[in-house]
């Protein structure tokens, strides 16, 4: 079992920036596939993205890309998401996620952080 804690949110302007983080730890992290969700309030949890265990595969929904990067270190155990010219309407509370199927199915991420609040100011 994995067990996976994010860091990095907080209160950013409206064209800002925000890096979040996960950090892995427990029986091979390194091994799983991860990914980012949100889920804003009075809404249902959203796929941000995922990132392959190598983390040479990356899939983002598309209401996501361009904006948003996931990466992951060369221990593989922190994984990143930088997001960039941020609007009002990306405040959620981010969940780190860990699967160990694929990267870019949501429904095969079996393990979760307890999520980092990220509020974006117009």
């Amino acid at each position: 079992q994995v067990q996976l804690v994010e860091s990095g949110g907080g209160l950013v302007q409206a064209g800002g920036s925000l890096r979040l983080s996960c950090a892995a730890s427990g029986r091979a992290s390194s091994s799983y596939a991860m990914g980012w969700f949100r889920q804003a309030a009075g809404k249902e949890r959203e796929f941000v993205g995922g990132i392959s265990r190598s983390g040479g595969s990356t899939y983002y929904a598309d209401s996501m890309k361009g904006r948003f990067t996931i990466s992951r270190d060369s221990a593989k155990i922190t994984v990143y998401l930088q997001m960039n010219s941020l609007k009002p309407e990306d405040t959620a509370v981010y969940y780190c996620a860990a699967s160990s199927s694929t990267w870019y199915r949501p429904s095969d991420y079996d393990f979760w952080g307890q999520g980092t609040q990220v509020t974006v100011s117009s």
